[in-house]
Order: structure tokens, then C-alpha cells, then sequence
């Protein structure tokens, strides 16, 4: 890979990459309050100008139109890239770095987070523009010909809204490419055999033991495996271990340093590459099975971090995988309406290993923290009956190998207004219900919901990745009670300080789901469908307000808990992506948003 980034700086993907950056950047900038209100120089063209000045001190303006959206009041920049003028002149922004540095002073913001902050945004174009310049010189298929894995392996938009949506620091340009998704790999995972009591395990009820998941992995080369063990250890038992796997890439960057002490006293034995190859979901660290693609996906810590977060697997997380998985499954399959009705699908994580480090001392703790385990999740292959298709979320949104919406035929075949109904009331009102009836709040984003189709009608809801995207209220009773989670270690909340499963207030549960599902989610794609096909966000939130509105009419008797959760509060509380990334002083990142529904909360009362 010598020689790529100099190369990829010079491409033709280069420039539409970083007019994504910029724009994203300064929309969450402003949003977020981290940049107050930009200075008007034509306001009926929507025209704003931001002042700084050069490191020489010479005056400086970055110049952009911009709009105020309905959805939350987003901003949106429109029209053409953003200009720099200077005493040199007028030139398309052309380096994130000097921006920042130029307009530093109108953000209460640290040099050292700055410089970071702007590593990761180099980092996502860099990489982005890998991205972009593979995918346009690949002889890719049709992605309406492709089952449901090929389509997770094709989004390769990332965040619509973080600036820093493909930012994967830890990975150079040659780990990009051999296990960023887009790229579509394939590999086999690395096993390690570990000390049975140096290892946190739990289970699903659905699974009789760790064993017996494990002889469905592996096969035939479980055997091998075991022999291996034999051969490196003297005198081992193999009943006294248990097998891990870890993604290649962990275990070449980090686990094969970090721990060295193990692997010299035989707590951990590396057994090498075996089992099935695997493909990266969108996510990056979690795997489909490629030969058998009925069979669990594998979710693995990667220490990388990607967006606002390091995507390694906390012990905590790994502990409450199927606990909470379990609790869900029981609560979807004891109501007939989400289980019969509405059909939905939730995909339970079924069994969690987690190396046990807290066991170590402090500092070598720090090393492994997280790095090492491994999480078990359905294939939602099995769940699909004759006729039905299932794509992610995610591609909705998103283009063809032709320009064209993805969604673009079923659009056309049904009419726009019945499709975008039937989509909102497939995929919004079981998760409702779930808040409403159960007190769940699901961190309902894209990339955790899958849309299951027939001949391209929404007909049925997915649901995944519970571990740490699960919230409920304690002081809401629930029949079937709550499960038994394990809470994070203290230091923790200097890992991910938003993440906690317990909420005191129940508006923080609905929050929590209105943030994924609404303000990120669903406000995209109103974008999209907005500028493809010419619905207004106006028509778009009228349309979701009125299926939420007949969903509460149909059961009536819950009116209390509708008053509780409001959807259709004035405001609500949601994360800043951006300022998580600058700001290490707020404990939460969080901020109070306009809510579009409430603009038809009059037909709510009525």
C-alpha cells in the first residue's frame, strides 16, 4: 500500500469526499451549538459565513448556504461546496485541518482535542476516498439480485450525520481494505483456548451449553483444535478450556502483545485460523457466515474507534447479551399483537464469552479491557418464510449502481404516499408498542433494523443488537420483571459515558428510542425521499403522526402511557455525536431538540 494515500489525495474520489466532510461537519458544528449562530450575509439566498483567521492572523471567512430543516430544526447545507476567502482570494475549502486551526477560536475547545478531532476527520476521508475510488472501479452485481448478507456488505455510506462516520482509527489503508466491509473479505477467525476460570460466560435459554454451540461451529475441526491444545500445552486437559474466537485483525494488533504474559503460562493458547470464512457486516465487527449463512453471526472487539465510539465488547455488555436477549424474545413472543400481527422478528444474541480481566491488575487490565470475547447473534435467515426479502435499514436511503433510489420500483409499483405509510406503520408502531405496553426503549437506528419485504411491500420488522441498545424504567412494572443485568465497572463511563441500560425517568426511555428511530433515522430518509421523489418533510411527519395517532385509537385503554411517553412533546433530549468527540467536560453530550411531531399534536387531542 505504499504510496496509496498520496495517491488517493490526487483522485477524482477525492474532492466529493471531502465536500461530504466539510458539509456534515459544519451542519453538526452548528447544530450542536459548538459554533453559536453563524454570521447572515444574504439572508433571502440562505447565504451564512463563518470568521476566523489565519495562523499569521490575517482575516478569513468560510462561506456556505445553509437552511433550517423541520425535522428537529436540523441545518442543512445546500448548494454549492463551502468557499474560503482570504486577502489571497476566493477557493473551495480545500483542507479540514486549517479550517479547524482558522475557526478554533469560535469553539470552546482544547488544542490537544482539536488536533484528535481532526486526525479522525482526516482519518474518514482517507479512508472514504479508499472507499469511493475501489467501489467505482469494481464489477459489482446489481444489489437487487443480492440476498440479504450481499446487501449489508454494500452499505458503504456510513453516519449521515457524524463527520466522523468512517474514521476507523486504528486501521491503515491495507486493514481498510482487507476487512473494511465495503470491500467485501473474507476470512476465518483466529481461536484461542482459554482457562476455563479465567473466562465469563453466559447463555441463552434456548442453548443447553457453551459445548454444544461450539460442535455447531466447528464441525469436524473442533477435533483438530483440540489436538492442537494437546500439542501446545503439556499435560493440558481440554475440559479445563474454553474456545474463543477473535477477529484477525485483533489478534495481529493487539492481543498478540497485550497478552504475552498469558500465552507464556498457558492461560491462553493460540490454536490458529480454523472454521468457516466470515464477511464483515456494516458494522465492521460483527460476521456472517458465508458457506452457511443460517448459522449465528459472530460480533468480535475490534479496538478501533469508528464515529463516537471504540467498537471493542465490554464484559458487562458480553454478561448481559442473552440475559436481555431472552427477556425481549419472552416479551415479544407473550404479546400477540408484535408476535402474531405484527410478526416481528428479534434476533437474540444467544451466548456471550468474555475473557476475565478484572481479575489483573490496573494497568494490565487497561491493556485488555474489552478486547477480548465474543457475542453470538441469530441469522435472520431462518426467520424468513417463502416470498420474503429482507435488506438493511440502511439501503433505503441509499443509490443503485445506476443512480437510482434502491427503493425507486416499489416506490413506482405501489405509489409513493401507500409505500411511505406502510413502511412507517411496519417499522414505527411495533417499536411504539414495545415503549408504550412494555416500557422498552430500542436504539432504533439504521444499521439495527432490517425491513422484511414481499415483491417489495413492507411487510415485517427485524430487530438486533440488544447488549448495550436496550433502556427501560425500573419504576415501570413490567409482568415478567427485568433481567438480571450486570453494571458496567467504574471506568467504564471513560470508555462510553452513555452507556447504561437503567433509566430513572421514563422521558429518558423514550428519548433513547426517539434519538435512533426519529431524529437520525427516520429524518434522513425523509431527506432522501424528499429529493428523489418530492415528498415533503411537512407530508412525511403529517403521515407518521397519523399512524401513531390511529395505532393509539385502536387501543384506546393506554391513553395513560401515551401521556407518559409523548411523542409528540414540544422538545426532546438528544445525543451530540460531534461534541462527544471534543468535549470531555459535559458528562452526557446531550442537548433539547424541536420535535416535528408536535406540530400535529392538535390532531393527537382530537
Amino acid at each position: 500500500m505504499n504510496g496509496e494515500a498520496a495517491r488517493l489525495a490526487r483522485s477524482e474520489e477525492w474532492s466529493g469526499v471531502r465536500r461530504r466532510v466539510f458539509r456534515q461537519l459544519i451542519e453538526s458544528l452548528l447544530y450542536e451549538g459548538i459554533i453559536k449562530e453563524p454570521l447572515i450575509l444574504e439572508e433571502a439566498e440562505a447565504q451564512y459565513a463563518l470568521r476566523g483567521q489565519t495562523e499569521a492572523g490575517a482575516q478569513v471567512q468560510y462561506v456556505f448556504r445553509a437552511v433550517r430543516k423541520q425535522s428537529f430544526g436540523r441545518i442543512g447545507l445546500t448548494g454549492g461546496p463551502v468557499m474560503r476567502f482570504s486577502a489571497e482570494g476566493e477557493a473551495e475549502a480545500d483542507s479540514i485541518p486549517r479550517f479547524l486551526m482558522e475557526i478554533g477560536a469560535l469553539m470552546d475547545v482544547s488544542k490537544a482535542l482539536l488536533t484528535r478531532f481532526a486526525e479522525e476527520l482526516q482519518q474518514t476521508l482517507l479512508k472514504d476516498a479508499q472507499s469511493a475510488r475501489w467501489l467505482a472501479a469494481a464489477d459489482l452485481s446489481e444489489p437487487e439480485s443480492q440476498d440479504y448478507d450481499a446487501w449489508e456488505s454494500a452499505q458503504v455510506e456510513g453516519h449521515p450525520y457524524h463527520p466522523c462516520y468512517k474514521s476507523r482509527i486504528g486501521f491503515t489503508l491495507a486493514d481498510n481494505l482487507a476487512y473494511g466491509p465495503e470491500f467485501r473479505p473474507e476470512f476465518r477467525l483466529i481461536w484461542l483456548a482459554i482457562r476455563s476460570d479465567a473466562t465469563v460466560l453466559s447463555l441463552s435459554d434456548s442453548l443447553r451449553s457453551y459445548a454444544e454451540l461450539m460442535e455447531a461451529e466447528l464441525g469436524e475441526e473442533l477435533t483438530r483444535l483440540t489436538a492442537v491444545l494437546r500439542e501446545t500445552v503439556a499435560a493440558v486437559d481440554p475440559a479445563d478450556y474454553v474456545l474463543v474466537p477473535v477477529h484477525p485483525w485483533q489478534w495481529e494488533r493487539i492481543l498478540s502483545v497485550a497478552c504475552l504474559d498469558q500465552l507464556a503460562s498457558g492461560e491462553i493458547v493460540y490454536l490458529g485460523q480454523a472454521g468457516d470464512e466470515y464477511r464483515p457486516q456494516q458494522s465492521i465487527r460483527t460476521l456472517t457466515n458465508r458457506r452457511h449463512p443460517g448459522k449465528p453471526y459472530v460480533k468480535l472487539p475490534m479496538n478501533i474507534v469508528n464515529t463516537s465510539s471504540g467498537r471493542i465488547l465490554a464484559q458487562h455488555t458480553i454478561v448481559n447479551a442473552a440475559r436481555i436477549s431472552d427477556w425481549l424474545g419472552r416479551i415479544v413472543e407473550g404479546d400477540a399483537w408484535l408476535s402474531g400481527e405484527q410478526g416481528l422478528i428479534v434476533l437474540r444474541e444467544i451466548a456471550g464469552i468474555s475473557y476475565h480481566h478484572q481479575k489483573l491488575p490496573d494497568m494490565l487490565e487497561r491493556q485488555v479491557y474489552g478486547s477480548l470475547g465474543a457475542i453470538w447473534r441469530e441469522s435472520l435467515h431462518p426467520r424468513l418464510v417463502a416470498g420474503e426479502a429482507a435488506l438493511p435499514f440502511t439501503a433505503l436511503g441509499q443509490l443503485d449502481r445506476r443512480g437510482q433510489p434502491v427503493i425507486a420500483a416499489w416506490v413506482q409499483r405501489y405509489g409513493l404516499d401507500a409505500w411511505v405509510r406502510q413502511l412507517m406503520q411496519v417499522t414505527v408502531t411495533p417499536l411504539l408498542h414495545l415503549l408504550y405496553v412494555h416500557g422498552v426503549g430500542l436504539e432504533s437506528h439504521a444499521q439495527n433494523m432490517m425491513l422484511v419485504l414481499e415483491q417489495g411491500w413492507p411487510k415485517r420488522l427485524a430487530l438486533k443488537d440488544f447488549h448495550d441498545g436496550v433502556r427501560y424504567c425500573p419504576a415501570i412494572p413490567h409482568p415478567l420483571g427485568y433481567p438480571d443485568i450486570s453494571y458496567p465497572p467504574a471506568n467504564h463511563h471513560g470508555v462510553n459515558r452513555n452507556s447504561f441500560i437503567e433509566k430513572q425517568d421514563p422521558a429518558e426511555v423514550r428519548d433513547f428510542l426517539l434519538d435512533a428511530l426519529l431524529f437520525i433515522n427516520l429524518s434522513e430518509l425523509a431527506f432522501f425521499v424528499e429529493e428523489h421523489f418530492g415528498l415533503s418533510e411537512q407530508v412525511w411527519w403529517r403521515t407518521l403522526a397519523e399512524v401513531i395517532v390511529a395505532y393509539q385509537e385502536r387501543f384506546p385503554e393506554r391513553r395513560e402511557r401515551y401521556e407518559q411517553l409523548d411523542v409528540f412533546a414540544p422538545d426532546i433530549e438528544v445525543e451530540q455525536l460531534t461534541r462527544r468527540r471534543i468535549d470531555e467536560r459535559s458528562a452526557d453530550c446531550v442537548h433539547r431538540v424541536s420535535n416535528p411531531l408536535h406540530a400535529y399534536r392538535r390532531v393527537h387531542q382530537d
